[in-house]
């Protein structure tokens, strides 16, 4: 993929990773009814926007659900993973940059 292109994360869910800035990023994420973002944890503070669509995050073990409009902030360092309810789309930021992110996405060199 190069400089943001869609790229499959997981089965049903796609992603596009935008152009950063010093120390913080966002990406585009699209599902489809049931598809999962399988859980995980990283260092870096997120904040997710739903822009369509309802999700069902789990931070930590406890669920939260979120609505076309609604945001939810997922602290650095907690487990998280998310459902969709229903096919829609979210807007995440990080902070600090995910190089893991970015470097696949076309928006770092290897090495950086």
């Amino acid at each position: 993929m190069v400089n943001g292109g869609w790229e499959q994360a997981e089965p049903g869910v796609k992603r596009r990773v935008f152009r950063p800035g010093e120390s913080i990023m966002m990406m585009e994420v699209h599902f489809e009814a049931g598809a999962e973002g399988y859980e995980h944890d990283h260092p870096h503070e997120q904040l997710t926007y739903c822009l369509r669509g309802s999700f069902e995050f789990r931070i930590e073990g406890q669920p939260h659900l979120l609505a076309q409009g609604e945001t939810l902030v997922i602290p650095g360092g907690a487990r998280h993973g998310v459902r969709a309810l229903a096919a829609g789309a979210l807007l995440d930021a990080f902070t600090p940059l995910r190089a893991d992110l970015l470097r696949p996405a076309g928006w770092m060199r290897p090495g950086e």
